[in-house]
């Protein structure tokens, strides 16, 4: 599995009903459903995201905005100018009706009022802490942009979704998990030197075969030889190019793939230290404990009980 999907593995739309909101001007909403990842794509007019720190940017119609951080935010329909927002209505997404507004006042379900912005958001939930390595890869606010058909098709599913009929509930799910890979991959697409760089390694089609193999089986006794086999090309060429790409020598940075997996594996399951150990390539619990240790500054055992 790839760095990217083995992320994302983490993080999904599963069980949160879509909101697909159509409003008039003036109005404004609070985003209070306290997840780590909300989505907003602007099918129709536009409005302006005021973050908790209070950075406002503008989206219009065709973006897809993916806003990080437990922290409530605002959309609102013009800019805030620094003001307090003014809160008309609050959505949340996780409750056992699915989205739901404090006040229905202007918001519309399957609506079609001329002039009026409409809105499909998607609140992410969690499971584990896996994501965590994803989330600090990106900033508090990321925008895409796609064409017109891709909004009149998601303005159709969307529709279908609101009118509760059978299936409509998984298809979104699976639609708003769809739209999160491809929307990330869009902006790591364009991040250049901002994105991680083990995406930007998974794009070197020198070091992409070597990386996938190292991520698919960390636990493997992986040298740089066998890993310069994979891409093939010299042991002195592979190590240069991927030490400059990466930012660290291979071997290097196979330790700190371990002690991710490690990491996860320490706080999302009840595996023992050895099993642990053993499953991202440590013979014993010793050895282990001791790289982990040196990695993260604290033995297996006290980074569980800390993460508990």
């Amino acid at each position: 599995m790839d760095p990217l999907s083995a992320l994302l593995s983490g993080i999904r739309a599963e069980g949160s009903a879509v909101t697909h909101a159509v409003l008039t001007a003036p109005w404004t909403i609070r985003f209070a459903d306290d997840t780590p990842l909300t989505m907003i794509t602007v099918l129709r007019g536009g409005g302006t995201l005021l973050l908790p720190d209070g950075t406002e940017r503008a989206i219009g119609v065709g973006d897809t905005a993916v806003v990080t951080g437990r922290a409530p935010f605002h959309l609102a329909d013009r800019p805030m100018t620094g003001g307090s927002p003014r809160t008309a209505w609050e959505i949340t997404c996780f409750t056992r009706d699915g989205c739901a507004d404090a006040e229905l006042g202007g918001i519309h379900w399957d609506a079609d009022a001329e002039g009026a912005t409409a809105l499909i958001v998607g609140a992410y939930r969690t499971t584990g802490h896996r994501h965590e390595r994803l989330l600090r890869a990106l900033p508090p606010v990321l925008v895409i942009s796609e064409d017109a058909e891709v909004c009149a098709w998601l303005e159709t599913a969307a529709v279908d979704a609101a009118r509760l009929s059978a299936g409509s509930q998984a298809l979104m799910d699976r639609l708003l998990d769809w739209a999160l890979v491809c929307t990330l991959r869009s902006w790591f697409d364009r991040a250049g030197p901002e994105a991680p760089n083990w995406y930007r390694g998974l794009a070197d089609p020198l070091l992409a075969p070597a990386l996938q193999a190292l991520h698919e089986r960390p636990a493997e006794p992986w040298t740089v030889a066998a890993l310069a086999a994979r891409a093939g090309v010299s042991r002195a060429l592979f190590a240069k190019r991927f030490t400059q790409l990466m930012g660290t020598p291979p071997l290097a940075y196979l330790t700190a793939c371990r002690m991710d997996e490690a990491e996860a594996l320490l706080t999302d399951t009840d595996l023992s230290i050895a099993r642990i150990g053993r499953s991202v390539g440590y013979a014993d619990a010793f050895g282990f404990s001791a790289a982990f240790k040196r990695h993260r500054g604290l033995s297996p055992s006290m980074f569980r009980a800390a993460a508990a």
